[in-house]
């Protein structure tokens, strides 16, 4: 019999939904946000901030990468991700390869909708062979 997947802290679920509601989504009315449980057990949120010259804005799960790293913190335990709508809402093929930098395969991602938790699959379902640290000579591996 298969493990039953952790479910993410509800205070995490809590948070996302809190920290989506502060993005900032003037172009596409889509608001998302992120929490990240490090390594060291703290919590770190980030929302989508949209820019009118699209390819600079960020997303909600850079936001929180952002946040982590400015805290001293280089591992992502787990992430929780959530947006609106019926369609699970998860990372983009950036953010993906991001989350890649500070986490293994294994890395649950809990994706949400506003009412709680939809699905979780790891990193590695939804980035399969992925190029990480590991695969770069040098002091990371």
């Amino acid at each position: 019999m298969a493990a039953r997947p952790k479910l993410p802290a509800a205070e995490m679920i809590v948070l996302a939904r809190q920290i989506m509601a502060k993005a900032y989504a003037p172009y596409s009315g889509f608001p998302v946000g992120a929490v990240i449980r490090g390594g060291n057990g703290r919590l770190y949120a980030g929302c989508n901030v949209e820019n009118a010259a699209y390819p600079q804005g960020w997303c909600a799960e850079t936001s929180a990468i952002a946040a982590m790293v400015a805290d001293g913190e280089r591992r992502i335990a787990e992430i929780v991700v959530m947006g609106p709508g019926r369609a699970l809402v998860t990372p983009c093929g950036g953010c993906r390869q991001r989350l890649r930098e500070f986490a293994t395969d294994s890395l649950p991602v809990h994706v949400c909708g506003p009412r709680g938790l939809r699905r979780t699959v790891s990193l590695g379902e939804l980035l399969p062979l992925s190029f990480g640290p590991k695969n770069l000579p040098g002091k990371l591996r």
